[in-house]
């Protein structure tokens, strides 16, 4: 029933094309038939490529019942090949809306010709973004920010103000 070299092919992994001591050829079960590709269901485009992730999102964006249709601001950041993509936008039952955007490729108006995919460009385009979403709400002229570079730590909530500042989720 089975010479030496044909049992020592089976201990090792290999195939000889019969099972057991009959002769019978091994029945393989197929574990990705038809049944199994009429019931898959397609994730997401975003989630496919790997742009978003919907668990996070979702966490991030949820809302309490009690602050219904109130916005919950948040800052999108995306590196691209060459530049930094920052992003103010809030959500919606139609989709998000995007209040105030700006791109790392602005800042050669600044004075910034080249770099503009670093860490010093991304801090840049982060305050330039601020800056619009500032000047949009009438924010600007309230809250200035820092006048001088001195290294010291500036925070807006110790200065006494009847307004709060702009709140962002990152």
């Amino acid at each position: 029933f089975g010479s030496r070299s044909t049992q020592c092919r089976r201990a090792s992994g290999q195939s000889c094309g019969r099972v057991g001591t009959r002769g019978a050829m091994a029945l393989v079960k197929v574990l990705k038939n038809k049944a199994y590709f009429k019931r898959f269901q397609v994730k997401p485009r975003r989630r496919r490529e790997g742009k978003t992730d919907y668990r996070a999102r979702g966490k991030m964006v949820k809302q309490e019942k009690s602050k219904f249709n109130t916005r919950k601001y948040r800052l999108i950041v995306r590196f691209t090949n060459k530049r930094c993509i920052c992003q103010i936008a809030y959500a919606t039952i139609r989709g998000d809306m995007i209040i105030a955007q700006a791109a790392s490729n602005e800042l050669t108006k600044y004075g910034v010709p080249c770099g503009h995919k670093n860490y010093a460009a991304a801090y840049c385009t982060g305050l330039l973004v601020a800056r619009r979403v500032l000047k949009k709400f009438g924010l600007d002229e309230k809250f200035k920010g820092k006048e001088e570079a001195d290294g010291e730590d500036f925070h807006i909530e110790d200065e006494e103000s009847d307004q709060r500042p702009f709140k962002c989720i990152l």
